[in-house]
Protein backbone atom coordinates (compact mmCIF):
# COMPACT_ATOMS: atom_id res chain seq x y z
CA UNK A 1 0.00 0.00 0.00
CA UNK A 2 2.68 2.03 0.60
CA UNK A 3 4.62 1.47 -2.50
CA UNK A 4 1.30 1.95 -4.30
CA UNK A 5 0.55 5.52 -2.52
CA UNK A 6 4.44 7.15 -3.33
CA UNK A 7 3.80 6.35 -6.73
CA UNK A 8 0.50 8.14 -7.21
CA UNK A 9 1.49 10.97 -4.80
CA UNK A 10 4.62 11.57 -7.01
CA UNK A 11 2.88 11.36 -10.11
CA UNK A 12 -0.01 13.65 -8.59
CA UNK A 13 2.72 16.30 -8.20
CA UNK A 14 3.84 16.21 -11.06
CA UNK A 15 1.24 17.97 -12.54
CA UNK A 16 2.48 21.35 -10.83
CA UNK A 17 6.39 20.46 -11.39
CA UNK A 18 6.76 23.15 -13.56
CA UNK A 19 5.93 25.60 -11.50
CA UNK A 20 6.61 24.49 -7.97
CA UNK A 21 3.57 25.08 -6.67
CA UNK A 22 1.72 21.76 -6.17
CA UNK A 23 0.70 22.18 -2.29
CA UNK A 24 -2.36 24.57 -0.96
CA UNK A 25 -0.74 27.27 0.64
CA UNK A 26 -3.43 27.50 3.28
CA UNK A 27 -2.01 24.05 5.06
CA UNK A 28 -3.23 23.26 8.47
CA UNK A 29 0.36 23.85 10.06
CA UNK A 30 1.68 20.47 11.84
CA UNK A 31 3.06 22.25 14.78
CA UNK A 32 5.81 19.77 16.14
CA UNK A 33 7.16 19.76 19.52
CA UNK A 34 11.25 20.16 19.54
CA UNK A 35 12.88 19.45 22.57
CA UNK A 36 16.09 21.11 23.50
CA UNK A 37 17.47 18.16 24.92
CA UNK A 38 20.92 19.21 24.09
CA UNK A 39 20.36 22.14 26.78
CA UNK A 40 19.19 19.40 29.20
CA UNK A 41 22.88 17.66 28.89
CA UNK A 42 24.69 20.59 28.76
CA UNK A 43 23.99 22.14 31.81
CA UNK A 44 24.80 19.43 33.75
CA UNK A 45 27.05 20.67 36.75
CA UNK A 46 30.03 17.92 37.34
CA UNK A 47 29.54 18.94 41.12
CA UNK A 48 26.11 17.78 40.89
CA UNK A 49 26.12 15.57 38.50
CA UNK A 50 24.49 12.61 40.15
CA UNK A 51 21.58 14.46 41.31
CA UNK A 52 21.57 15.86 37.35
CA UNK A 53 21.37 12.62 36.05
CA UNK A 54 18.27 11.39 37.93
CA UNK A 55 16.40 14.69 36.67
CA UNK A 56 17.28 14.09 33.29
CA UNK A 57 16.08 10.19 33.67
CA UNK A 58 12.73 12.17 34.84
CA UNK A 59 11.96 14.83 32.50
CA UNK A 60 13.07 12.67 29.63
CA UNK A 61 12.41 9.26 30.37
CA UNK A 62 12.30 8.20 26.56
CA UNK A 63 15.22 10.07 25.11
CA UNK A 64 17.58 9.60 27.80
CA UNK A 65 17.92 6.07 28.13
CA UNK A 66 18.43 5.93 24.12
CA UNK A 67 21.22 8.64 24.21
CA UNK A 68 23.48 7.07 27.16
CA UNK A 69 22.78 3.85 25.33
CA UNK A 70 23.56 4.81 21.69
CA UNK A 71 25.56 7.85 21.67
CA UNK A 72 27.36 7.20 24.60
CA UNK A 73 27.41 3.28 24.65
CA UNK A 74 26.97 3.46 28.61
CA UNK A 75 24.36 0.62 29.38
CA UNK A 76 21.00 3.26 31.02
CA UNK A 77 21.15 0.60 33.79
CA UNK A 78 24.80 1.89 35.03
CA UNK A 79 24.34 4.84 36.20
CA UNK A 80 27.44 5.34 38.46
CA UNK A 81 29.88 4.54 35.37
CA UNK A 82 27.15 7.47 33.67
CA UNK A 83 28.27 9.83 36.30
CA UNK A 84 31.88 9.30 35.90
CA UNK A 85 31.90 9.23 31.67
CA UNK A 86 29.24 12.28 31.52
CA UNK A 87 31.76 15.25 32.75
CA UNK A 88 34.77 13.59 31.00
CA UNK A 89 32.24 13.59 27.64
CA UNK A 90 30.97 17.54 28.64
CA UNK A 91 34.25 18.73 29.15
CA UNK A 92 36.68 17.01 26.84
CA UNK A 93 39.24 19.45 25.14
CA UNK A 94 41.55 16.43 23.44
CA UNK A 95 38.85 15.56 20.99
CA UNK A 96 37.08 19.43 20.72
CA UNK A 97 34.05 18.54 23.13
CA UNK A 98 34.20 21.48 25.08
CA UNK A 99 34.49 23.97 22.45
CA UNK A 100 31.93 22.06 20.23
CA UNK A 101 28.95 22.15 22.69
CA UNK A 102 29.82 26.02 23.33
CA UNK A 103 29.29 26.63 19.38
CA UNK A 104 26.41 24.57 19.55
CA UNK A 105 24.99 26.59 22.47
CA UNK A 106 25.66 29.85 20.21
CA UNK A 107 24.69 28.74 16.44
CA UNK A 108 21.22 26.85 17.94
CA UNK A 109 20.30 29.28 20.74
CA UNK A 110 17.51 30.47 18.41
CA UNK A 111 15.81 27.29 16.94
CA UNK A 112 12.96 29.28 15.60
CA UNK A 113 13.54 29.42 11.76
CA UNK A 114 14.33 25.64 11.72
CA UNK A 115 11.80 24.70 13.79
CA UNK A 116 9.80 26.49 11.14
CA UNK A 117 11.16 24.95 8.20
CA UNK A 118 11.28 21.30 9.96
CA UNK A 119 7.39 22.07 10.31
CA UNK A 120 6.87 22.97 6.71
CA UNK A 121 8.06 19.87 5.24
CA UNK A 122 5.87 17.73 7.87
CA UNK A 123 2.98 19.98 7.33
CA UNK A 124 3.38 18.46 2.95
CA UNK A 125 4.38 15.45 4.65
CA UNK A 126 0.98 14.85 6.15
CA UNK A 127 -1.04 16.52 3.19
CA UNK A 128 0.20 13.77 0.94
CA UNK A 129 -0.06 10.89 3.90
CA UNK A 130 -2.38 11.59 5.97
CA UNK A 131 -2.11 8.55 8.28
CA UNK A 132 1.63 9.28 8.57
CA UNK A 133 2.60 9.74 12.23
CA UNK A 134 4.69 13.34 13.16
CA UNK A 135 7.27 12.63 15.32
CA UNK A 136 8.73 14.72 18.33
CA UNK A 137 11.61 16.32 16.98
CA UNK A 138 14.83 16.39 20.29
CA UNK A 139 18.09 18.30 19.63
CA UNK A 140 21.20 16.48 21.06
CA UNK A 141 24.67 16.13 21.13
CA UNK A 142 26.37 13.32 19.48
CA UNK A 143 30.01 13.70 20.17
CA UNK A 144 30.24 13.89 16.26
CA UNK A 145 28.48 10.59 15.98
CA UNK A 146 25.15 11.00 13.60
CA UNK A 147 23.46 13.97 12.25
CA UNK A 148 20.20 11.71 12.39
CA UNK A 149 18.77 9.41 14.86
CA UNK A 150 15.14 7.62 14.60
CA UNK A 151 13.83 6.44 17.66
CA UNK A 152 9.95 5.33 18.31
CA UNK A 153 8.04 8.43 17.28
CA UNK A 154 10.86 10.71 17.71
CA UNK A 155 13.37 11.85 15.40
CA UNK A 156 16.93 13.03 17.19
CA UNK A 157 18.88 16.01 15.13
CA UNK A 158 22.57 15.59 16.47
CA UNK A 159 23.27 19.56 16.78
CA UNK A 160 27.05 19.46 16.51
CA UNK A 161 27.26 17.45 13.16
CA UNK A 162 25.51 21.14 11.78
CA UNK A 163 27.90 23.15 13.09
CA UNK A 164 29.26 24.90 9.60
CA UNK A 165 31.59 23.26 7.00
CA UNK A 166 34.56 25.38 8.28
CA UNK A 167 33.89 24.63 11.96
CA UNK A 168 37.40 23.01 12.58
CA UNK A 169 37.08 19.92 14.63
CA UNK A 170 35.74 18.66 11.30
CA UNK A 171 38.72 17.69 10.01
CA UNK A 172 39.53 15.33 12.48
CA UNK A 173 36.41 12.99 12.39
CA UNK A 174 35.08 13.65 8.53
CA UNK A 175 36.43 13.86 5.56
CA UNK A 176 36.36 16.99 3.03
CA UNK A 177 33.34 15.88 0.90
CA UNK A 178 31.16 15.34 3.34
CA UNK A 179 31.48 19.11 5.07
CA UNK A 180 29.01 20.17 2.48
CA UNK A 181 26.21 18.61 4.43
CA UNK A 182 27.39 20.16 8.13
CA UNK A 183 25.24 23.14 7.89
CA UNK A 184 22.11 23.97 9.81
CA UNK A 185 20.40 25.27 7.22
CA UNK A 186 20.55 21.63 5.52
CA UNK A 187 18.67 19.66 8.71
CA UNK A 188 15.29 20.35 7.27
CA UNK A 189 15.98 18.42 3.99
CA UNK A 190 17.90 15.62 6.24
CA UNK A 191 15.57 15.25 8.49
CA UNK A 192 12.52 15.25 6.09
CA UNK A 193 14.44 12.63 3.20
CA UNK A 194 15.70 10.51 5.69
CA UNK A 195 11.95 10.48 7.50
CA UNK A 196 10.89 9.17 3.69
CA UNK A 197 13.32 7.00 3.26
CA UNK A 198 12.29 5.39 6.46
CA UNK A 199 8.80 4.78 6.18
CA UNK A 200 8.75 4.50 2.81
CA UNK A 201 11.63 1.65 1.88
CA UNK A 202 12.50 0.01 -0.92
CA UNK A 203 10.25 -3.19 -1.46
CA UNK A 204 11.40 -4.31 -4.76
CA UNK A 205 12.54 -8.47 -4.98
CA UNK A 206 15.51 -7.22 -7.55
CA UNK A 207 18.46 -5.12 -6.20
CA UNK A 208 19.33 -4.07 -10.00
CA UNK A 209 21.27 -0.62 -10.07
CA UNK A 210 18.54 0.69 -11.95
CA UNK A 211 16.14 -0.21 -9.34
CA UNK A 212 18.10 1.38 -6.51
CA UNK A 213 18.72 4.58 -8.73
CA UNK A 214 14.76 4.93 -9.57
CA UNK A 215 13.53 4.24 -5.82
CA UNK A 216 16.29 6.70 -4.21
CA UNK A 217 15.51 9.09 -7.05
CA UNK A 218 11.75 9.14 -6.15
CA UNK A 219 12.44 10.31 -2.72
CA UNK A 220 14.82 13.07 -3.38
CA UNK A 221 12.07 13.99 -5.85
CA UNK A 222 9.46 14.16 -3.47
CA UNK A 223 11.69 15.68 -0.99
CA UNK A 224 12.64 18.57 -3.70
CA UNK A 225 9.04 19.09 -4.32
CA UNK A 226 8.02 19.37 -0.70
CA UNK A 227 11.34 21.59 -0.20
CA UNK A 228 10.67 23.70 -3.54
CA UNK A 229 12.07 26.52 -2.02
CA UNK A 230 15.33 24.81 -2.06
CA UNK A 231 17.82 24.53 -5.10
CA UNK A 232 18.36 21.03 -6.60
CA UNK A 233 22.03 20.67 -5.39
CA UNK A 234 20.77 21.55 -1.93
CA UNK A 235 18.93 18.75 -1.89
CA UNK A 236 21.53 16.52 -3.02
CA UNK A 237 23.57 18.26 -0.50
CA UNK A 238 25.94 19.48 -2.99
CA UNK A 239 27.50 22.36 -3.83
CA UNK A 240 26.36 24.28 -7.15
CA UNK A 241 29.39 23.47 -9.34
CA UNK A 242 28.94 19.88 -8.82
CA UNK A 243 25.37 19.78 -9.67
CA UNK A 244 25.87 22.17 -13.21
CA UNK A 245 28.89 19.44 -13.86
CA UNK A 246 26.38 16.43 -14.07
CA UNK A 247 23.82 18.87 -16.15
CA UNK A 248 26.61 20.09 -18.54
CA UNK A 249 28.17 16.23 -18.58
CA UNK A 250 24.87 14.03 -18.55
CA UNK A 251 24.79 13.13 -22.11
CA UNK A 252 28.11 11.55 -21.52
CA UNK A 253 27.53 10.16 -18.08
CA UNK A 254 24.60 8.09 -19.58
CA UNK A 255 26.83 6.61 -22.84
CA UNK A 256 29.06 5.42 -20.09
CA UNK A 257 26.85 3.98 -17.95
CA UNK A 258 25.46 1.91 -21.06
CA UNK A 259 28.38 1.02 -22.49
CA UNK A 260 29.37 -0.66 -19.06
CA UNK A 261 26.37 -2.19 -19.04
CA UNK A 262 25.96 -0.88 -15.31
CA UNK A 263 22.41 -0.14 -15.03
CA UNK A 264 21.57 -4.10 -14.70
CA UNK A 265 24.25 -5.21 -12.24
CA UNK A 266 23.69 -6.52 -8.97
CA UNK A 267 27.11 -5.86 -7.26
CA UNK A 268 27.32 -4.47 -4.40
CA UNK A 269 30.59 -2.74 -5.19
CA UNK A 270 28.92 -1.37 -8.35
CA UNK A 271 26.12 0.01 -6.20
CA UNK A 272 28.00 1.07 -3.79
CA UNK A 273 30.43 3.46 -6.09
CA UNK A 274 26.89 4.87 -7.37
CA UNK A 275 24.93 5.23 -4.24
CA UNK A 276 26.58 5.78 -1.28
CA UNK A 277 28.65 9.26 -0.48
CA UNK A 278 32.03 9.73 -1.35
CA UNK A 279 34.49 12.03 -2.78
CA UNK A 280 33.42 11.14 -6.30
CA UNK A 281 31.48 8.43 -8.57
CA UNK A 282 34.58 6.13 -9.18
CA UNK A 283 32.75 4.12 -12.18
CA UNK A 284 32.04 7.85 -13.57
CA UNK A 285 34.86 9.79 -12.51
CA UNK A 286 36.96 11.47 -10.44
CA UNK A 287 35.33 14.87 -11.48
CA UNK A 288 31.88 13.76 -10.93
CA UNK A 289 30.37 14.29 -7.13
CA UNK A 290 29.36 11.13 -5.06
CA UNK A 291 26.07 9.55 -5.30
CA UNK A 292 25.71 10.67 -8.67
CA UNK A 293 23.57 7.15 -9.10
CA UNK A 294 20.82 9.16 -7.20
CA UNK A 295 20.96 12.25 -9.06
CA UNK A 296 20.51 9.82 -12.58
CA UNK A 297 17.68 8.21 -10.77
CA UNK A 298 15.68 11.80 -9.99
CA UNK A 299 16.59 12.37 -13.71
CA UNK A 300 14.77 9.35 -14.91
CA UNK A 301 11.74 10.14 -12.40
CA UNK A 302 11.73 13.21 -13.74
CA UNK A 303 11.83 11.88 -17.16
CA UNK A 304 8.86 9.63 -16.73
CA UNK A 305 6.42 11.84 -14.83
Amino acid sequence: MKKLIFIVCVLALTACHKGRSYFPKDLPPQEMEMVRFDNAILNVNEATVAEDIRVLYNEYPVFMPLWVEDILGIPSSDTAFLEHQLPLFLNDTLYGFKATNEREQELFADVGDLQSAVNKGFTRIKYLYPEAEIPTIYLFISGFQTPIYFGDELIGIGADMYLGSDYEYYNQVVYDYQKQTMRKECIPVDVVSAYLFRTLPYTGTRSRLLDQMIYRGKVMYLTSLIYDDQPGYEVMGWKKEQWDWCVRNEEAIWHLVMDKRDLFKTESLVLTSYLNDGPFTSEVSQDSPGRLGIWLGWRIVEKLL
